[in-house]
């Protein structure tokens, strides 16, 4: 595995065309447009699970996912989780993994079984609606709880990555 430990990635997952779990899709794209620290990279994921399990691999210090999460909180209210660090099941059954199947929840055990050693941390967001009230057509566009959200969340990753830099001696790619 590369090892650079001087690297932030922020990683924002959702399908645009399910409503609201377009919230980490969006995240992204916002913080892409902002002046972030030297060693910070933001991808916007979407929904290519798969690409981002590797990315996992690519031995970042720490890695931000930024998604929707379904807590039971009003739609809108932000989340700051640190996922379990051991995966759960065995490896042969995460070998069995669908690449068109992995869930953030099985990338991250995915990344684990692999030994990827980022700290992981989801920033997550409570979704109004995925869209399926239209019979199962979903929609594009954020509700408007969880699109006011998106700024909060903005802000809250950059403060995250403000207090990861310290630990993670934050520098260019080139060291």
């Amino acid at each position: 595995m590369n090892r650079v430990p001087n690297r932030i990635l922020i990683a924002g997952v959702g399908n645009v065309f399910l409503g609201d779990d377009g919230f980490g899709v969006e995240v992204a794209q916002r913080l892409a447009q902002r002046a972030l620290p030297q060693g910070v990279q933001v991808v916007d994921f979407g929904i290519r699970a798969l690409d981002l399990g590797y990315a996992l691999q690519d031995g970042y210090a720490a890695t931000i996912l930024a998604d929707t999460v379904q807590r039971g909180g009003p739609p809108g209210s932000l989340y700051v989780i640190e996922p379990q660090a051991e995966p759960e099941g065995d490896a042969a059954e995460m070998q069995q993994v669908s690449p068109h199947d992995m869930s953030p929840d099985s990338v991250l055990r995915y990344a684990r079984m692999v030994g990827s050693e980022s700290k992981i941390v989801l920033v997550g967001c409570e979704p109004e609606s995925f869209g399926d009230e239209l019979e199962g057509e979903g929609r594009m566009g954020l509700s408007e709880p969880v699109a006011v959200a998106v700024d909060k969340a903005v802000l809250l990753i950059e403060s995250l990555i403000a207090q990861m830099a310290d630990s993670v001696d934050l520098m260019s790619e080139e060291g």
